[in-house]
């Protein structure tokens, strides 16, 4: 059932335009006792402004997913978040990897406290691919709006933002982003009670992240 899933996800998805069809993303649900369901407005307020800014046709409906679920393979782009910790089991760190190798791809954003957490967790997944953070001049900084690297939405060590990515065979298959608190800025304004210029920010590097993810 787990190949035949993939055959369908890899005929659907890979190499669909990014403004072709209709779409549905995800938000993964995972063990360990982390808030994975942290920042519930961030993914409907991002859907709803590349649909008004983009052209997209995104389904306004986020539903969550398991990291061990089949349904996974329904979801071209899987986002993730939260503060705390993370926790895998092998079935799952498989499950995922299958996931994004057959291109899917996951977006994580600490919210702040998920980091030491993660690494450990993408180490299952991937043992024998490391982090690499991204530099200024890779794409997903320079699709329709253009960054310097990562904006950032809120402090709180005094650390630069990165973003972090597992590539494979050359294909960006995982972005994390850390110190930057994308998700704080996709929220309803009432929130974080961010500026629009802070929040016009966030959103426009979301942009740009669905947009790479789509198109490569």
């Amino acid at each position: 059932m787990r190949g035949l899933s993939l055959v369908i996800f890899m005929v659907v998805f890979v190499g669909v335009g990014f403004s072709q069809g209709t779409y549905q993303l995800a938000v993964l649900k995972y063990n360990g006792g982390g808030d994975y369901y942290a920042n519930p407005t961030s993914l409907p307020n991002l859907i709803n402004f590349c649909n008004q800014n983009l052209g997209t046709a995104i389904s306004k409906e986020v539903p969550y997913v398991e990291a061990g679920s089949k349904d996974i393979f329904l979801y071209p782009f899987v986002h993730m978040t939260g503060h705390g910790n993370v926790l895998f089991s092998a079935a799952e760190a498989d499950n995922l990897r299958n996931y994004m190798t057959a291109g899917g791809f996951l977006h994580i954003d600490d919210n702040y406290g998920m980091d030491e957490f993660i690494r450990v967790e993408l180490q299952k997944i991937f043992p024998n691919i490391a982090l690499a953070e991204l530099p200024f001049d890779h794409p997903i900084f320079n699709q329709k709006y253009k960054f310097n690297g990562l904006p950032k939405i809120h402090e709180h060590d005094g650390k630069r933002p990165q973003a972090f990515g597992i590539i494979i065979d050359g294909r960006l298959v995982c972005l994390y982003t850390t110190e930057t608190d994308l998700g704080d800025g996709w929220e309803d304004a009432q929130v974080h009670n961010d500026s629009p210029e802070k929040r016009k920010e966030a959103l426009q590097m979301g942009a740009n992240i669905l947009m790479y993810a789509f198109m490569n």
